[in-house]
């Protein structure tokens, strides 16, 4: 385990990067994110994707945290505080009494990890100006649990390592890859190229979700609420709906990546 380092001032400077999160993490710095809470820690401590850097605890969790802070390297600092000096760093009451900072390894290119893509199957999502940080981390919580291979991320989507977007994927945001695409990059012809099917998913697709034939190595595609993908890029893709009771159209979008990634793992696993 770390060395505990007590801390019992709020303006002690060792841990001025926590101070006043709340608002400080609205732009990332240092290309540093805020993981909170036992669960996405565990998954942060873990991820071969990223690297906790320091932590801040509430003293009165240590004890039941001592098999986690056991795998971490003995070089992140693990400042200890009580209820009182955290709630002044942090700028807030923090129930869960656990804060991390953590670093990508690396910070991969859209092309890079579709070089990386398994020959055979492949599920890649591709998220089109999805600005809710609840849709974000719900999406990425569904693509780590249906084991999607990458995510491509536009740029007029919210940042998938703000706080509550990897802290609503439960630290999903952590563990599977993604990356950004550039701006003015087409996403379908990048599909293509890559040998995947572009999928996309629209309340105006041709084909019902429960017709879709097996796709080993499928794209699929989600927009924002409301406005959803843009017409010329359905367009040029394979248009999938989701049959709804009359009167009714759409679903959240993060709801509607769980039920595809659902159906898309029962195809290559039936029970």
């Amino acid at each position: 385990m770390p060395p505990l380092i007590p801390i019992d001032d709020p303006d002690d400077p060792r841990i001025a990067a926590f101070r006043d999160i709340r608002e400080r993490d609205l732009v990332r710095r240092d290309h540093l994110f805020v993981a909170e809470g036992e669960v996405v820690l565990n998954v942060l401590a873990r991820s071969p994707l990223c690297r906790p850097t320091t932590l801040l605890l509430l003293d009165s969790r240590v004890a039941a945290l001592a098999p986690l802070l056991d795998a971490l390297a003995e070089d992140v600092p693990v400042h200890v505080a009580p209820r009182i000096v955290i709630d002044r760093i942090v700028g807030f009451p923090l129930h869960r009494g656990i804060l991390a900072l953590g670093r990508r390894v690396e910070t991969p290119t859209p092309d890079d990890l579709l070089a990386r893509l398994p020959a055979a199957r492949a599920r890649v999502l591709v998220l089109v100006g999805i600005a809710n940080h609840d849709n974000m981390g719900g999406i990425l919580r569904n693509a780590a649990a249906f084991g999607a291979d990458a995510v491509l991320i536009d740029h007029a989507s919210c940042d998938p390592l703000y706080r509550k977007a990897i802290r609503v994927s439960v630290g999903g945001a952590l563990v599977v890859p993604f990356a950004r695409l550039e701006v003015g990059r087409d996403p379908v012809e990048l599909m293509r190229a890559a040998g995947l099917e572009p999928v996309a998913l629209t309340p105006s697709g041709a084909e019902r979700l429960a017709d879709l034939p097996d796709l080993p190595r499928a794209a699929l595609l989600f927009g924002t609420e409301g406005p959803g993908l843009p017409a010329a890029t359905i367009a040029r893709c394979r248009g999938i709906r989701i049959p709804m009771a009359g009167g009714f159209d759409s679903l959240n979008v993060a709801t509607t990546s769980g039920i595809v990634l659902h159906h898309l793992a029962e195809q290559k696993s039936p029970r």
